[in-house]
């Protein structure tokens, strides 16, 4: 079951991004994100009329996507960036395609014109889902961050949302 998440689910939303903080490239972030910042999150995207959304499978949160605003700059007012994670048990078994295809549902109901993606490359997974959900590679940054002792790329990926 896909639905608007709930500030109820930050504990297991905070529990599913953990483990891409601390022991992956896939996120830039390097600190403990608690319960209580990713409610703020929430807050944030909710104030901008954006959805969140979680994925449930057995009655168990398996994972969380959201469009938040691109840039604060008012020109970027209608470029949303989206996020999608998954927990490691619910890799390839459907649920991130069906899950990203209900946020795109969901994008189009906003006020979003168009949807951008980062992804740290290499991630094949990640790529592969945006690929069979309609984006379009536009770019490569290369050596954009730093984490885990090494540089890494970043992948831009764009929907048409509008």
């Amino acid at each position: 079951m896909i639905r608007p998440a709930t500030l109820a689910d930050a504990e297991r939303i905070a529990a599913i991004y953990h483990p891409y903080v601390t022991d992956t490239v896939i996120t830039f972030e390097t600190e403990t994100v608690t319960p209580g910042d990713i409610k703020a999150r929430m807050k944030a995207v909710w104030d901008k009329d954006l959805p969140y959304l979680v994925i449930e499978h057995e009655g168990k949160v398996m994972g969380f996507a959201y469009a938040a605003p691109y840039r604060p700059k008012a020109a970027y007012l209608h470029s949303v960036e989206t996020t999608i994670y998954l927990d490691r048990e619910a890799a390839g078994n459907g649920l991130g395609g069906r899950l990203y295809r209900a946020l795109i549902v969901a994008m189009r109901a906003s006020h979003a014109h168009t949807a951008i993606s980062l992804i740290a490359l290499p991630n094949e997974a990640s790529v592969a889902l945006h690929r069979a959900t309609g984006w379009r590679e536009v770019g490569v940054l290369t050596e954009a961050g730093q984490k885990l002792g090494r540089w890494i790329d970043v992948g831009y990926f764009q929907l048409d949302v509008s």
